[in-house]
């Protein structure tokens, strides 16, 4: 089968096609066919050995998969051959099969595309458990959502509006802006053209918004400080700008202000039936059309170098996915007969 292999530290130029054995399945795993994989931040962290998870090289990067269940090893395993599914790993999702832990494995509603699920669940999870479980958004309340055209800023603004929840979007850009905007932001700012702290103490009459979702780090995150309220909350969700901000307590302590560390992923072993609920929700979301990504860029897998410098060039609006065995809108059905 063929793979994306990281066989040095490095940036995407390193990555390589080649062809490798098989995976061996594990008892209690399940083997994925993949036919779509997510491509993300945490990925170009990943091939860098700067991400929480540091695989022996060479590996493959890749968080998330979908695909077709092909074979399972073990009891009360509920899923069957044939199942489409999306699966999260710590690595190893850019091969063409994957072996995946069952308790890291959903079944995909059948409007769901393979595309669409392999853009789905990092972006969305991360989205409904922080704004829901950790920032414990209440309607009515204003939220600032930093690097609001990514896919997971697009995802919280989405599910932001769906909580009753007005919505400021923040972005580099007017084009990144209009699709924030699609989203159902209620506010625009682009932080590259205008003060962000002024433009959002304009828009609040002074006080500042309630609660912030920042993906960005580094000076958007220094000067989000200055946006939040007395009493606000901010959910640290990750470092898209590279840069890790350091916090000054005394801002903290003078505003009373709770920043609230979130590293989604660990959820699913530190709280799984939170994790399955979370999931259980944004299908049924999905399936009454209140939800879906923005994919704005489709590559083959032996384009995944390429995938990952659109992140890297902050080309991506949403999200950026790899397909491995066909067109961007078939399904296994259509597929599998071409692939076999």
């Amino acid at each position: 089968m063929r793979a994306i292999l990281c066989s040095e530290w490095g940036d995407p130029s390193g990555l390589i096609l080649k062809e490798i054995s098989k995976p061996e399945i594990s008892l209690g795993s399940v083997r994925v066919k993949v036919f779509a994989a997510g491509v993300n931040f945490a990925d170009l962290l990943l091939i860098k050995g700067s991400y929480q998870v540091r695989p022996e090289l060479p590996f493959s990067p890749g968080l998330e998969v979908a695909g077709v269940v092909t074979e399972k090893l073990g009891e009360n395993i509920s899923f069957e051959e044939g199942d489409r599914v999306i699966g999260l790993m710590d690595y190893g999702g850019f091969s063409e099969e994957v072996i995946v832990n069952s308790n890291a494995l959903w079944r995909i509603p059948d409007s769901m595309d393979f595309d669409q699920a392999s853009a789905f669940p990092v972006v969305y999870g991360t989205s409904h458990i922080g704004l829901r479980n950790k920032l414990a958004l209440r309607p009515g309340e204003t939220l600032l959502v930093n690097g609001a055209a990514s896919g997971v800023g697009l995802a919280a603004v989405e599910i932001a509006k769906l909580m009753g929840v007005r919505v400021i979007a923040s972005a580099g850009s007017s084009e990144k802006l209009e699709i924030a905007s699609k989203y159902g932001a209620d506010d625009l700012i682009d932080y590259n053209k205008d003060n962000l702290r002024s433009q959002v103490k304009a828009l609040t009459e002074g006080k500042g918004v309630d609660a912030i979702f920042d993906p960005v780090g580094g000076k958007i995150f220094d000067e989000s400080l200055r946006c939040v309220r007395a009493g606000g909350r901010i959910l640290v969700v990750g470092f898209a700008s590279g840069a890790i901000p350091k916090i000054p307590a005394n801002i903290l302590l003078v505003k009373n202000i709770t920043i609230i560390g979130y590293y989604w992923a660990a959820h699913l072993t530190l709280n799984p039936e939170l994790f399955h609920d979370s999931f259980a929700e944004l299908f049924s979301w999905f399936q009454e059309g209140r939800i879906a990504p923005n994919i704005s860029h489709r590559y083959p897998l032996a384009e995944a170098s390429e995938a990952m410098n659109t992140l890297i060039g902050r080309k991506a609006k949403g999200k950026v996915v790899l397909l491995l065995r066909g067109g961007k809108e078939q399904k296994y059905r259509d597929i599998e007969s071409r692939t076999n």
